[in-house]
């Protein structure tokens, strides 16, 4: 009796121990329903230089993405890659992340070149939550290993590490010196070196993401995918195909083309009708007067530009095309923006001292070096002032795209006013994940930055952020609060004051009749310049040649 009792108790037992395994499995495979979201980023592409924002330049399914969801009139970067990258990352302000001025070491905590461990990763975070964690493109706030994707919280990478590369190969581009500027290509923390001309970057970028999201298809939880074009970035090169697109479309010119933009923009609603546009850049000359060698060179950097815009488009498409195949378009939420203005700018900002083109083909192949130049940016920042690396609106206004067809209304347009260190609380108050207060042991900087979601998912028609916004980039300096935005431009100290409800081209300075105004925001820059570790710029003015806009200053 017993022995039958012991058996029969193992039994039982064993069978207690089966049922629970198996409730556990079932709970372990139990798909997390929680939404999906890719962050796409471009670089150096215009305010205006999608067809959905007024351009001759074909994108197709970024353009559908803006008809199915929502475009923001305003929303700001930092004006240049790598801090505009810090601030994206971390949700921080870019000297808070330790990225102040560009991915070199100035020697102060604000401005050490890489994220710091107290500013966690987009990357970090999503992991934490239970998220896959993917990146492909562009990295660009640290090459040192420990400052890789994969060290800091990416499942998986693909890109390069610096500021840019050739489209067709992997050697260094023409600038800095006799060994040039390099350049890493990475799978995960495996350095790659493909064959040159056996393929094409953006076409690369496109093709991992799209393998990533077909591998993390097998994992139970939800993705994050940071999909960080290099495109329309210099060299202009392209594939001969997508130049062959545009041969012509360019021929009218940078002025006529402008005003063509202005209407569209004003008829698809991005421009107000009581919105102001820049004056007309002194600086580039009038096309009607240029020689016709002078308009067939012109016209071809362009023709390539779209051209790079363009396949970047196409491989936002291909992306598109395996979410829905993966079934999992309905819950994703997409946000599109660029990291800066159009790059111009020949008296105040010459990237990396370039000076004279080194081309060993034309204009568009893997031997070209050639870039936009101001003459074109003027262009792609239409209907805003200034250029990438300025505080003035077409410096650090980008073009913003959501979509998520069961969340987002179609064909919203709104204002705004929202910025880079919005969109890491947006993505966690979307996921449900709390950004923690300690990681492996750091006290971590917290978030600086408010959810989008009362924008995005609401009725909110801007951002509630209850203080301004700051920048700080080389001693350029700009606030924005409500309608108010003072500006100023290094090596000067006087701030321009600007009422972008009515004037967002910054036309009318009105800081002598509103000084007040001035006083206020003035000091409250002030304020959060040393709560953030803001450095006077004239006292870390660095004089190598390799960081951008530090030649073209020293001498000011």
């Amino acid at each position: 009796m017993k022995k039958t009792l012991i058996i029969f108790t193992a039994i039982l037992s064993l069978t207690i121990a089966a049922q629970a395994q198996k409730k556990s499995k079932v709970q372990e495979v139990k798909p997390d329903s929680r939404p999906n979201v890719i962050l796409i980023m471009v670089d150096d592409m215009g305010y205006s230089d999608l067809g959905i924002y007024g351009s001759e330049i074909a994108t197709p399914n970024l353009d559908k993405l803006a008809t199915q969801g929502l475009r923001l009139r305003e929303f700001y970067n930092n004006s240049i890659c790598a801090p505009t990258r810090a601030s994206l990352l971390t949700g921080q302000y870019q000297h808070k992340a330790g990225v102040g001025y560009f991915d070199v070491n100035l020697g102060l905590p604000a401005y050490q070149g890489f994220l710091n461990k107290e500013s966690l990763t987009l990357g970090e975070v999503f992991r934490s939550g239970g998220y896959s964690t993917l990146l492909s493109g562009k990295w660009h706030v640290g090459d040192d290993s420990l400052s890789w994707p994969k060290q800091r919280g990416f499942d998986k990478f693909y890109g390069i590490l610096k500021g840019g590369a050739n489209y067709f190969n992997t050697k260094p581009l023409y600038i800095g010196g006799q060994n040039g500027y390099p350049v890493t290509l990475l799978k995960d923390n495996t350095r790659q070196y493909p064959a040159d001309d056996s393929y094409y970057f953006t076409d690369e970028i496109g093709k991992n993401a799209i393998e990533f999201l077909q591998e993390q298809n097998n994992e139970k939880k939800p993705f994050f995918l940071y999909l960080a074009f290099t495109a329309p970035h210099w060299p202009l090169q392209a594939k001969p195909e997508d130049i062959a697109k545009y041969k012509g479309k360019f021929d009218k010119g940078w002025d006529a083309l402008r005003e063509i933009r202005i209407n569209k923009l004003k008829e698809n609603g991005i421009l107000l009708p009581s919105q102001t546009i820049a004056a007309r850049d002194p600086e580039v000359p009038e096309w009607d007067k240029l020689t016709w060698d002078e308009k067939d060179f012109w016209k071809k950097k362009m023709e390539v530009y779209a051209a790079m815009v363009d396949n970047m488009d196409q491989n936002v498409g291909k992306v598109l095309e395996k979410l829905k195949e993966l079934k999992k378009d309905d819950n994703t939420l997409i946000i599109f923006i660029s990291d800066n203005g159009a790059q111009g700018g020949f008296n105040t900002y010459n990237p990396l001292r370039r000076g004279k083109v080194v081309n060993a083909g034309p204009i568009g192949t893997s031997g070209s070096f050639d870039y936009q130049e101001q003459n074109w940016a003027y262009l792609s920042n239409t209907p805003l002032r200034q250029y990438k690396n300025n505080m003035h609106e077409g410096g650090f206004s980008s073009p913003f795209i959501a979509w998520f067809p069961s969340k987002i209304k179609a064909g919203r347009i709104d204002k705004g006013t929202g910025h880079l260190i919005d969109l890491a609380p947006t993505f966690y108050d979307l996921a449900g994940i709390k950004y923690p207060e300690n990681y492996n042991g750091i006290k971590t900087n917290p978030l600086a930055g408010k959810s989008l979601l009362p924008v995005l998912f609401g009725d909110a028609s801007e951002v509630n952020r209850g203080e301004p916004i700051f920048w700080e980039r080389a001693g350029n300096r700009a606030v924005r609060d409500g309608k108010w935005k003072i500006v100023s431009t290094f090596p000067a100290y006087k701030w321009e004051l600007y009422d972008l409800e009515n004037d967002r081209g910054e036309t009318k300075d009105l800081a002598e009749a509103h000084p007040d105004v001035v006083n206020r925001l003035s000091t409250s820059y002030n304020q959060w310049a040393e709560k953030t570790g803001v450095v006077e710029y004239s006292k870390i003015r660095p004089g190598n040649e390799l960081i951008p806009g530090a030649a073209a200053r020293r001498n000011q």
